[in-house]
């Protein structure tokens, strides 16, 4: 039998950075994200007379046969993998069966789509998948926070699981005590096409580590920085003011506050920016653009421009002359699902959830 799942991407459209501790915990986050159809990908393959698991994580450049085991060692290599599994036997008491997993994204590690944590949510929806466990969004969106901030003691924020998990636009909220309320959004459609023809996604061309950034903004919260604390409670109420554009359908007053959340975010770490992401958001103005912001944590990665869909080709035109890229997409409405594809007499029969 092989099993399959999928988990969106997602755009971090405004509030980002408030669901990370200690800010959530003192003063309470809000988030606005919007999955598009970039994805993660997990395939399980069950091996019932094998006595190991072999992992392909493309991502990592990692391939490797463990001898099977109710818990794997967590060295640096596939740890989402390994971390994840090692939770599902301690939580689940799964049975010893052997398998091959495959993983794979669709955006590069450290592009600011959430690509770590969506691809955590997309594995253990494939378990889910395969064992019929009885995890809804909410708790598989706990589960795979749990596993890369505690298991696995990854830097991050709360809202990557969960945008992958529900799917769609969500206007989150991030209280204390890891407490998370999800908000889904109904988006008008011809709103939706609107911002659609209005943004343009551009690949810096450079990955970067979110770890040590977000590691300034816990430090500068903890420490009561006045200047970043102030910006990151001017970043919470972006977030509210923005699902009212976005609900409203207006997006000259969304493209207002995306840019003025963009020079808010610069002040809650210094790498936040960089010559190179200063470059592209030059060149993107001078040809049209009326405002961007980079997505996730900064220092690289994806920038969303909003642009008046008449100048779009030029704004495309010259950020080609640049070393990034731009890439097309579109909004999505689910969030991580899986299926099953069963072997019988060497045809393959499927059955989805």
């Amino acid at each position: 039998m092989i099993i399959r799942s999928k988990a969106p991407l997602r755009l971090g459209l405004a509030g980002g950075g408030t669901d990370v501790s200690p800010y959530s915990d003192m003063y309470g986050g809000l988030v606005l994200n919007a999955t598009i159809n970039l994805y993660a990908y997990c395939t399980i393959e069950e091996l019932p007379d094998c006595d190991y698991i072999e992992i392909d994580s493309y991502d990592a450049d990692v391939h490797e046969r463990c001898v099977l085991a109710e818990s794997l060692v967590i060295d640096g290599k596939a740890s989402l993998i390994k971390g994840v599994y090692n939770r599902l036997m301690k939580d689940f008491a799964l049975p010893l069966v052997g398998f091959r997993i495959n993983t794979y994204n669709d955006a590069p590690a450290g592009s600011g789509l959430g690509t770590s944590s969506t691809m955590v949510v997309a594995i253990i929806k494939a378990f889910v998948e395969w064992y019929s466990l009885p995890l809804g969004d909410y708790e598989i969106s706990r589960l795979a926070y749990e596993i890369e901030r505690k298991d696995l003691q990854l830097s991050g924020g709360k809202q990557d699981q969960y945008a992958a998990a529900f799917g769609g636009f969500n206007y989150m909220e991030f209280l204390q005590d890891d407490m998370v309320i999800v908000n889904p959004l109904k988006v008008k459609r011809w709103i939706v096409d609107e911002l659609e023809a209005s943004m343009l996604l551009y690949f810096t061309g450079r990955s970067r580590s979110s770890a040590a950034i977000i590691d300034q903004q816990k430090k500068n919260a903890s420490d009561g920085n006045t200047k970043s604390v102030e910006a990151m409670h001017r970043i919470k109420q972006s977030a509210k003011d923005m699902k009212l554009a976005i609900l409203k359908g207006d997006i000259n007053e969304f493209a207002r506050i995306l840019g003025q959340a963009w020079e808010d975010k610069k002040k809650m770490a210094d790498a936040i920016t960089n010559p190179m992401i200063e470059e592209a958001f030059n060149v993107a103005l001078e040809a049209g653009a009326r405002a961007g912001k980079v997505s996730g944590a900064g220092g690289g990665g994806f920038i969303m421009f909003v642009v008046e869909p008449t100048r779009k080709k030029a704004v495309i035109e010259a950020l080609s002359h640049l070393p990034g890229f731009t890439m097309p997409f579109n909004f999505t409405d689910g969030g991580a699902h899986g299926w099953k594809i069963y072997a019988t007499d060497d045809v393959r029969t499927l059955k989805k959830k």
